[in-house]
């Protein structure tokens, strides 16, 4: 009998013994829920990674690009008789904004005070008939794709007895600083023998040459014609004595303006293709 109580009595304590242990697990597995529930957070901290990324984006769109310009170029650049600031430069800036949704001060400077802006970090952007040329890259601009293709020509008082770059032997030419106008003046001066005069503004150098200081100026030929044309400047374009031509281009010059320039890129190609580009050159040329 003593043998069939001390077996049951046995029975009831392993009993306990399992329903205790039991017991224990589920206690110490209540912490591995709480520990989940706790590291839901981190999972819903994404959407403010996204918050932050979408005001990012909007900061970008809120930009406006300061554009530097020159003062009087046409027909790309000039005041008209409404005192409105209009011209080819002008109008495709406008149309490519447009088209590619950025925002952008136009600052009429004066050629030299333009570079010089853009150089200083003053100004994101130059548009003003800017000749792409090797010496200008290796100096630190960088170009767009040439949105105009513009010859340099001399061009001479009315009635004036040059016609050929052998009449410049021994005479003055004016020509602009910094200009693909100015470098093809240069590059024909020892050759013929003539001497060059450098001007800050393409008006000031018209005049040096209608006094008679100046036998002749370099200029870009759409500009003489426009400014012949509409100025009814006492100036004439003698054939034979352009140069071969060259692209103008759009130029930053601090590679942290590259999404400028790709976006002008990018509009050229757009307002190219879809009849705006030609419609802006038949507005002034024609």
């Amino acid at each position: 009998m003593k043998k069939v109580l001390a077996l049951l009595l046995c029975t009831v304590l392993a009993t306990g013994m399992l329903v205790g242990c039991g017991s224990t697990a589920t206690e110490e597995a209540a912490p591995a829920e709480a520990t989940t529930e706790e590291a839901a957070p981190a999972e819903e901290a994404a959407p403010a990674e996204e918050t932050a990324t979408a005001e990012e984006a909007a900061e970008a769109s809120d930009t406006t690009w300061i554009i530097a310009t020159d003062t009087v170029f046409k027909p790309f650049e000039y005041t008209n008789e409404n005192n409105e600031f209009v011209g080819i430069d002008v109008d495709i800036l406008a149309a490519v904004a447009a088209d590619q949704g950025f925002k952008y001060e136009l600052q009429s400077l004066g050629w030299d005070a333009a570079v010089a802006a853009v150089q200083a970090g003053q100004a994101d952007g130059l548009i003003a008939g800017a000749t792409i040329k090797q010496e200008r890259i290796d100096s630190g601009w960088i170009f767009s794709e040439g949105y105009f293709d513009a010859t340099q020509t001399f061009v001479v008082s009315e009635g004036s007895d040059i016609k050929s770059f052998e009449d410049l032997k021994g005479k003055n030419v004016a020509v602009k600083n910094g200009t693909a106008g100015a470098d093809f003046a240069n590059s024909l001066k020892d050759q013929y023998g003539f001497t060059v005069t450098v001007f800050e503004d393409s008006p000031t150098m018209y005049q040096d040459v209608i006094l008679g200081n100046s036998v002749a100026c370099v200029e870009d030929t759409p500009i003489m014609a426009a400014s012949i044309k509409e100025g009814g400047l006492a100036l004439a374009i003698p054939e034979g004595m352009e140069s071969e031509g060259a692209p103008y281009g759009f130029a930053i010059m601090d590679e942290a303006d590259q999404e400028l320039l790709d976006m002008f890129n990018a509009g050229l190609a757009n307002i190219k293709a879809n009849g705006t580009y030609d419609e802006i050159l038949d507005k002034y040329l024609k």
